[in-house]
């Protein structure tokens, strides 16, 4: 009877993804005063939208693909618990993503009226 231990501890809070608390408990104040802290968001990486633009769209100046290596890097930085960078890298990814987007919407629109145009011409000249 003496060998087993005398209580068990079986810790039953919530936990998220590396082990930090979840949600976040809230904090007593001195004067009895409960405050919550406030929750972050989590940073975006737009991988999804990287690989679109890399494989889909005309990907002008290799926009997309330089956007799709920020957005692994943010993803990279976000499960290793750095907010700050997985941000910043994110905000490039983004900003990237935008103007991949425009040149290769503006690319495609360019093509379809110049086929337009080049194809009744090439009629006529038969």
């Amino acid at each position: 009877m003496d060998n087993y231990p005398s209580a068990v501890t079986i810790d039953m809070s919530p936990r998220g993804y590396h082990g930090a608390a979840f949600p976040p408990y809230p904090t007593a104040t001195a004067f009895g005063r409960v405050e919550a802290p406030s929750p972050r968001p989590e940073p975006r990486d737009f991988v999804l939208w990287s690989f679109f633009n890399t494989f889909f769209c005309c990907n002008p100046l290799c926009l997309a693909f330089i956007a799709l290596v920020f957005s692994i890097k943010a993803r990279d930085e976000k499960i290793a618990q750095q907010p700050l960078l997985a941000s910043k890298y994110g905000a490039i990814a983004k900003h990237l993503n935008i103007v991949a987007s425009i040149l290769g919407t503006l690319l495609i629109i360019i093509a379809v009226v110049l086929l337009f145009l080049y194809i009744p011409a090439l009629h006529y000249t038969m």
